[in-house]
């Protein structure tokens, strides 16, 4: 076919020169007639001919065919005019639309570009053996899905102006589903303990969910390499895989899969060994390397140890090391693993780049920052500085890319790329809440205060249960070596009665200051001292006989100075949602002497996550809370002061403020000792592309309050001295955690698993302002 249509070419030329002239002749001028879209620029660029030439036959026929292979012309004649030189040219027709049709699996969008990049758009030169290439390209990215009876078909639509429509028409077909899956040459392994490996699966009842019995072949690429590195990290170092076939039934319905293979001998460590610069002490690099002699041999363990050893000498500022690991075997089945050394030249940062930050300033990110300008590179630092922008909880992801410098074998940039979130709430607001009834306020608690790193929480609120005025302010880099200065106003009107609790109000007005201290990276200190005047006040015909009796000892209005000093460890890889670490933190309030009350409460938090895969998006979390307090001197401990226990923050499931001691109204009372835990499955949140905003989870928790001095006021045997752990109340259910752009939302709904009588419960409950 293509030596015909190269026979009429040729025959068209030659009949278009025996017009123009086949005498030789100097051409003084060249005119082109029949352009519309193609520039004359183009023209040239193709047609090896210009004024001043002198030309015969042969060279215009060279110079025609160069011309028709630009693939710009269906028609090219060649005329004279005495010395002129005439090209009168008919284009090709433009592709004015391309119609796509029947495809579901595969969007337009990507389709077009995929078409773009084979050489087809609207607006290109319409050509036809481009259009096969791409039916051709079409199919086989279907094939690839294990989609083998997929069909295109074409059609070319003539357009007014030397225009065509392409109408590209597919049947996408069903995808091929896997019917046998056999691996042939195995002896150490099963066929079920092999195939267990694979993506890949024979149809079972989760099929038609999972979708994971349908045939593609980068499933099938992914099987084989798992494959590989079972054998290989198992000890079998000759394991090869010799061949795979993949079968397609007539119908092309069903896919039968052959995986050839030799599993060769399997090796032990003999020795491990490092040569080469040693820019770290031998001793330090030996600790890193996860490779022990006696071992199986393992490639992973090798990969890791290579992985290991690269970023300790990274950590000292040789960014290019080389660390080649060379297993030499030996004829008794054993290795010896040596890797080599080559650390290249110090490597030294130029310049440190901030990309994505729309609303926090460029210096607030630097002050987390471990890795500085013009200072040796550091693994350890660069990595330290990323973790310490994911805990602020001003970024959604934080990623960093070392850049080595054009034309430089010891420079690098250092590029931290963010994706900023809702760090706080800002709200002026009517709302509910099943606690505090219909809510008026103005709230704005922003944690990064208009990017500049600093905490501010104004408030004006006004509920069923709480009236509020306060001003809150924090920097946490009040010096530039990571000291924090704080300090808080405020005015409250509380009515407990409202917040399921004894029936009694307080009326609060204090202030206070606070200093904070790094230890190291993960520890803090934090030191605050607050004034506070608080007056209670009460209903004689509704208030419990304990609180009468305290006010009656002690009074109504007390002014109070209170010493408050916190320890927190916090090794959590986010600020929120974290996924990896642990966290935990102690407080104490003391009076100071002085105040009107004297009294002691210290409470500890922990918390603990741990990811079950590696993407990260299943992980197991444990949380707890213990606190204590207690009387100084001869006050009694101030009611007012107790834990509570139930709610979102404590125990799901039991309705806010209600568990634990009841006072002689058979209200919740509080008590002196809290014990809260829980633990806590977290799973990705289904049908969500963008997870990181979004936090599913199931979860047990477990708690109660308890309270060391019943016997103290003479009570209606609703409470009993000491902890009893048989009266911790536990729950389960399901919860969901939602980043807004006003504020974290959570709603939970759970079951009671040991209720008693009188107990407060609720199956669904929600806030507005705090995460799980």
């Amino acid at each position: 076919m293509k030596r015909a249509i190269g026979l009429l070419v040729t025959l068209f030329l030659w009949a278009s020169l025996a017009q123009a002239n086949t005498s030789s002749f100097v051409v003084e001028d060249i005119r082109l007639e029949g352009l519309q879209r193609v520039s004359p620029g183009i023209v040239f660029r193709n047609f090896p001919i210009t004024a001043g030439d002198q030309v015969d036959s042969l060279v215009l026929a060279d110079a025609s065919r160069k011309l028709f292979e630009s693939g710009y012309f269906d028609d090219i004649e060649l005329l004279r005019d005495d010395s002129v030189l005439i090209l009168q040219l008919q284009e090709r027709p433009s592709v004015s639309l391309i119609r796509l049709d029947g495809n579901k699996v595969l969007e337009s969008d990507a389709l077009l570009d995929g078409l773009k990049q084979t050489g087809l758009q609207e607006g290109d030169v319409f050509k036809r053996s481009t259009l096969e290439q791409i039916k051709q390209d079409i199919v086989r990215v279907y094939s690839s899905q294990g989609r083998y009876g997929a069909n295109v078909e074409t059609d070319v639509e003539t357009l007014p102006g030397n225009r065509v429509a392409l109408n590209i028409n597919i049947k996408e077909g069903q995808v091929a589903t896997i019917q046998h899956i056999n691996i042939v040459g195995n002896s150490v392994y099963t066929d079920e303990e092999l195939t267990d490996l694979f993506s890949l699966k024979l149809p079972n009842f989760w099929s038609f969910f999972k979708k994971d019995d349908r045939y593609a072949r980068q499933k099938l690429s992914a099987d084989i390499e798992r494959l590989r590195s079972y054998y290989l990290d198992s000890g079998y170092v000759n394991f090869s895989i010799d061949s795979t076939q993949v079968s397609i039934t007539p119908d092309k319905k069903h896919v039968y899969i052959t995986v050839n293979v030799t599993e060769g001998e399997k090796y032990t460590v003999r020795d491990v060994d490092i040569a080469g610069e040693m820019v770290v002490p031998e001793v330090e690099l030996k600790k890193v390397i996860r490779v022990e002699k006696g071992q199986t041999f393992s490639r992973r363990l090798i990969t890791e140890s290579q992985e290991a050893l690269s970023n300790k000498i990274g950590d000292v500022g040789y960014m290019f090391a080389n660390v080649s690991p060379a297993p030499e075997l030996h004829d008794d089945n054993t290795v010896t693993v040596k890797f080599f050394l080559d650390p290249g030249k110090r490597t030294y940062v130029r310049r440190i780049a901030i990309r994505g930050n729309t609303r926090t300033a460029d210096d607030v990110i630097r002050q987390h920052l471990k890795q500085m300008e013009a200072a040796v590179a550091s693994n350890e630092l660069i990595e330290q500085s990323k973790l310490r922008l994911e805990k602020t909880g001003y970024f959604k992801a934080v990623s960093v890319e070392t850049i080595p410098v054009p034309g430089s074998t010891d420079l690098v940039d250092v590029q931290y790329s963010v994706e900023e979130q809702q760090s706080g709430s800002f709200s002026a607001s009517l709302g509910f809440s099943q606690t505090s009834g219909i809510i008026l306020g103005f709230q704005l608690q922003q944690d990064n205060f208009l990017g500049t790193g600093k905490k501010v929480g104004i408030g004006i609120s006004n509920s069923d249960t709480l009236t509020e005025y306060s001003y809150s302010f924090v920097d946490p880099y009040y010096t530039v070596d990571g000291v924090s200065r704080g300090f808080n106003l405020y005015y409250r009107e509380r009515d407990f009665d409202e917040d399921n609790t004894s029936a009694f109000s307080t009326d609060e007005i204090g202030g206070g200051v606070n200093f904070g201290y790094p230890i190291d990276d993960y520890q803090r200190l934090n030191f605050g001292l607050n004034v506070e005047q608080v007056t209670i006040n009460t209903n004689s015909s509704e208030t419990p006989d304990e609180i009468n009796q305290y006010l009656l000892d002690e009074g109504n209005d007390y002014f109070n100075m209170n010493f408050t000093g916190s320890w927190s460890s916090n090794h959590l890889n986010r600020g929120y949602f974290p996924t990896k670490g642990y966290s935990q933190s102690a407080s104490l309030e003391v009076s100071i002497p002085g105040s009107d009350l004297s009294y002691y409460k210290a409470l500890y938090n922990a918390k603990w996550y741990r990811p079950l895969t590696e993407d990260r998006n299943w992980v197991l979390s444990m949380k707890g809370r213990l606190g204590y307090g207690g009387e100084l001197g001869d006050n009694e401990y101030p009611f007012y002061k107790h834990f509570y226990a139930g709610g979102l923050k404590t125990v799901r499931g039991y309705e806010q403020n209600t568990l634990g001691p009841r006072d002689t109204n058979d209200d919740p009372f509080g008590g002196d000792v809290l014990i809260t835990g829980g633990v806590e499955l977290i799973f990705p949140m289904p049908f969500v592309k963008d997870k990181s905003s979004w936090r599913t989870l199931f979860f047990v928790d477990a708690g109660n309050v308890f309270d060391t001095s019943c016997s103290s006021v003479a009570l209606s045997g609703n409470c009993e001295d000491g902890v009893k752990l048989d009266e911790l109340r536990y729950s389960a259910g399901i919860g969901l955690s939602w980043l807004t752009p006003i504020g974290p939302l959570s709603v939970a709904l759970a079951t009671q698993l040991n209720d008693k009588a009188g107990d407060d419960t609720e199956v669904f409950q929600f806030a507005l302002g705090q995460t799980f």
